[in-house]
């Protein structure tokens, strides 16, 4: 039978997500199987865009731990964390003779999810 400790996990999932899913991704890998601490720590001197919302949805996933399950932010550590695509938004850009160009804005779904160390 399993035990109860392996069910306490604390998840946050952010959608639409206004940019693209292997973007995100690059970001992501970085972090998976990471502490919370280091995963915060890496994601504050990366360079790329989308660190921040993913820094806000590990601190929200720590928060939701934290609360609902009674878990100290140092005993945590991201055992899964994944990107999938949303839904494109798609536009035109005006061209020269009357053609219009299409641009497609791509979007993004994250999911995190933190368990506690054994």
């Amino acid at each position: 039978m399993k035990s109860d400790s392996s069910k306490l996990e604390a998840r946050a999932l952010a959608k639409h997500i206004r940019m693209s899913a292997h973007k995100a991704r690059r970001v992501i890998d970085q972090i998976r199987g990471r502490s919370y601490e280091q995963a915060l720590m890496i994601l504050e001197f990366m360079p790329y865009r989308a660190c921040y919302p993913i820094l806000q949805l590990i601190s929200s996933a720590a928060a939701n731990a934290g609360h609902n399950l009674k878990i100290n932010k140092t005993n945590l550590f991201i055992s899964e964390a994944k990107v999938d695509e949303g839904a494109v938004l798609k536009r035109f850009q005006p061209r020269a003779q009357g053609r219009g160009y299409p641009i497609h804005k791509p979007t993004c779904h994250i999911t995190i999810i933190l368990k506690k160390k054994n």
